[in-house]
């Protein structure tokens, strides 16, 4: 009989509402059918990612980043305009930060080969 798959990201509002309520995580996975390290794996995640907004440093997503430049990604819209430009400022910075590296790499190595 093949297993009925249930991702976690689904249900994160009502996992929430029930850790609030006072719920066990050994509850909690016996009413959605997740096991018990699924569920501490997603709290661990969900807690990072948290800090990590209200820190203002922005999430990298894993994968190829999108075609849709300039535009702010699902996850980020939802919160407020303040983490939201927390979250625009994050990631000029890390721009910058990349290009500066590359600008000193270019430096080193025309240096190296004695072109300027």
């Amino acid at each position: 009989m093949p297993r009925n798959y249930l991702h976690i990201k689904d249900y994160e509002k009502e996992i929430l509402k029930l850790r609030e309520e006072g719920k066990s995580k050994r509850e909690i996975c016996e009413i959605y059918g997740f096991t018990i390290k699924q569920l501490t794996d997603f709290i661990t995640r969900y807690n990072r990612n948290q800090r990590l907004v209200s820190a203002g440093i922005a999430l990298k997503k894993k994968g190829r980043p999108c075609k849709k430049d300039g535009e702010l990604p699902p996850s980020i819209q939802k919160l407020d305009k303040l983490t939201q430009m927390r979250y625009v400022i994050a990631s000029k910075d890390r721009q910058i930060k990349r290009l500066e590296m590359e600008n000193e790499l270019m430096r080193d190595f025309l240096s190296l080969t004695e072109r300027k």
